[in-house]
């Protein structure tokens, strides 16, 4: 009883979070066009389309559609009613969240697509993170990201970024049911949520518009209360995250 009074305070106070930024949604587009804060929209201000702020708009729209679709997978594979709300909440959250990013590269002007065949995260240069180009998931069950701090590989197995599910685990996912899918959904956005954090703590380090590195810190909250919840989660169920 006392775990899920825990768990009802924690989606309280994630949902909180969420609907808070939902609320500063029009004052966040204001800020990021260069509207707010005495800045015009012709602001120097504007990020360029290789810096880290549209490096992490990009990127992390790229990575908010993986949790969105890993949270309607695990939707459709489980009757628990805590993980459907906890795969609710991801989605919803991280669809909102996607879009911001996205509108902010229109608004910029920028691509959604990296200029000259820029690797994932190259922005992240210099943050003692992420490099690329060296590890291979290999296509197994675990992907090869660990706790989602380890390297990406260049697309191995559709692994884009750290933390991100490879082809082979999304696959998996898919196939099982019950207690099996739960665990292995949470173990997957566990990985997810970890390589999230670490991109949106570079953004709010390296990133120019204020309003992006709000959001940055937003997600940090956000995903760190949820990685306490879903250790919780899967402690019930007699499992843990992979190592």
């Amino acid at each position: 009883m006392e775990r899920r009074r825990t768990r009802r305070v924690r989606r309280a106070a994630g949902g909180a979070v969420a609907l808070a930024l939902l609320f500063a949604g029009a004052a966040t587009v204001a800020s990021a066009r260069g509207d707010g804060d005495g800045a015009g929209a012709g602001d120097a201000r504007v990020p360029g389309a290789s810096s880290a702020d549209a490096g992490f708009a990009r990127d992390m729209a790229v990575h908010h559609q993986q949790a969105v679709e890993m949270s309607f997978i695990v939707r459709d594979r489980t009757d628990d009613e805590d993980v459907r709300r906890l795969a609710y909440d991801i989605a919803n959250t991280q669809a909102n969240q996607r879009g911001m990013l996205l509108g902010w590269l229109d608004l910029w002007e920028l691509p959604k697509v990296a200029p000259g065949g820029e690797q994932p995260m190259a922005w992240m240069a210099g943050t003692g993170g992420h490099q690329h180009g060296g590890s291979d998931t290999g296509g197994s069950e675990h992907g090869g990201h660990g706790s989602g701090r380890s390297e990406a590989g260049s697309g191995a197995d559709g692994v884009l970024m750290a933390g991100m599910a490879s082809r082979s685990e999304l696959a998996r996912l898919n196939r099982l049911d019950g207690e099996q899918a739960e665990v292995f959904f949470l173990q997957l956005m566990t990985d997810h949520h970890k390589g999230g954090v670490d991109m949106a703590e570079a953004c709010a380090s390296l990133c120019s518009v204020p309003a992006e590195q709000r959001l940055a810190r937003g997600m940090v909250e956000g995903q760190q209360s949820e990685l306490g919840l879903m250790r919780d989660m899967l402690a019930e169920r007699g499992a843990e995250p992979r190592p």
